[in-house]
């Protein structure tokens, strides 16, 4: 009887101890850090805040459980705080997971108010101005990098983020990234206090469509790719004030091009260059480059034909990337096992980057509903051939997306008479 009495003080003791030491725990806990602030909208899907919080002194990141196979629920992994967390690896989640920061994006300064009054920034769509977040942050540099993103982006696959990346890769690369000194893009003096872009694709459907006085006639014009000018002129014009390219397309555009007069990517005076960082060798690109050191046995800087400043080369963020992805082009196939390679094409992000950059926009080159009419190229005009789709990209999702824009008067989409 005595010895049952012992037992149950011990055992009241142990209980009374951990309920002090659950207290005091509780007491020394560090605020949770919001991350709401970054976004325009402040809570999930499902209505839950969206933030991480800090917890013994680590970082409480979320990943999903079971390989996000049927279930949403949320576990935390754990790292020391300031160091990286580990890799996460593609080949462990079957469909793109879904994270509660999923929807998260740094936002710079608002940007001025607009005296353009046709400005998209105007729009009295609905959905558009839901969607559309005029301040996200585009690019990234030095600056505006480090630990803390490091770990949040680390969640999502290239070009989105830096999942199985490795942290020294990435920063030997980023450091280098100087901060823009100006936006991409100012209104023309003596213009009427509106920034007109045209964002030229490589469709088929520019073959024989005599655009080029037309495009040119705006402020800024946007090209993509393998953007050959020479011979095509008059369909296509030949002004370019911003070339949007990975380190892939600038350099393969002059092999795959080469017979149809393909000599280099587009160098106008005073050109600016945007580079979609889609993977591990983007950032090797971006460290040759501004080390003047060599790529491949070549030197980067080769390809931009004498034009390449580093006041005037801009690197897109993945925040931005994601958010074009997330919140205009979210293809079905991110649920597929290819999840891992679905993104929109660089033509989207031209678009998109454009759109944040320009009051009014005009789209040319792009796929459009009679597609099937055009070669695949704008480059193969003396024979048809059919639009391959590659199954990186969601071109039917984009084809609508443009249609929609352009019905909903947010850019001029060119379509050929009766399409």
């Amino acid at each position: 009887m005595a010895n049952h009495k012992v037992r149950l003080l011990l055992l009241l003791l142990v209980i009374l101890l951990s309920i002090i030491f659950f207290i005091i725990s509780e007491e020394s806990l560090p605020e949770n850090i919001s991350w709401t602030a970054f976004s325009g909208y402040n809570r999930s899907r499902d209505g839950h805040l969206l933030n991480i919080g800090k917890l013994w002194g680590k970082t409480k990141v979320l990943i999903p459980s079971n390989n996000i196979k049927g279930n949403s629920v949320i576990r935390p992994q754990t790292t020391p705080a300031e160091n990286p967390i580990s890799l996460l690896f593609k080949k462990n989640f079957h469909k793109i997971p879904q994270w509660d920061f999923e929807d998260i994006y740094h936002q710079d300064a608002p940007p001025s108010l607009t005296t353009c009054p046709q400005s998209l920034r105007n729009s009295k769509d609905e959905d558009f101005q839901k969607a559309f977040l005029p301040n996200i942050r585009v690019f990234m540099h030095k600056d505006n990098f480090n630990i803390k993103d490091w770990n949040r982006l680390s969640h999502f696959n290239n070009p989105f983020g830096f999942m199985e990346m490795k942290y020294d890769d990435v920063l030997d690369a980023v450091k280098l990234i100087p901060k823009p000194t100006e936006p991409l893009l100012l209104p023309k003096p003596g213009g009427d206090g509106c920034v007109h872009c045209a964002v030229v694709g490589t469709g088929g459907i520019l073959n024989g469509s005599k655009m080029g006085a037309e495009i040119d006639a705006h402020d800024y014009v946007f090209r993509v790719n393998g953007a050959a000018i020479k011979g095509y002129e008059e369909d296509v014009g030949n002004k370019t004030s911003v070339y949007v390219h990975t380190s892939f397309s600038i350099t393969q555009s002059l092999y795959i091009l080469k017979k149809y007069g393909y000599q280099s990517a587009p160098h106008d005076k005073g050109i600016k260059y945007v580079l979609i960082p889609e993977g591990m060798r983007d950032f090797q690109w971006l460290k040759a480059l501004f080390k003047e050191g060599n790529y491949q046995n070549t030197n980067p800087r080769n390809y931009y034909s004498g034009q390449y400043n580093e006041s005037r080369y801009y690197v897109l963020h993945q925040d931005f990337m994601r958010y074009v992805r997330n919140r205009f082009l979210k293809s079905d196939n991110l649920n597929k096992g290819f999840w891992d390679i679905v993104r929109p094409t660089n033509g989207a992000f031209a678009v998109f980057l454009a759109l944040h950059s320009c009051d009014t926009v005009s789209a040319y080159g792009f796929m459009t509903e009679d597609y099937r009419k055009y070669s695949n190229y704008y480059v193969e005009r003396h024979h048809k051939t059919n639009v391959i789709f590659y199954a990186n990209h969601d071109y039917i999702l984009e084809k609508n997306l443009w249609t929609s824009l352009h019905v909903r008067k947010i850019l001029k989409l060119f379509m050929r008479t009766g399409s």
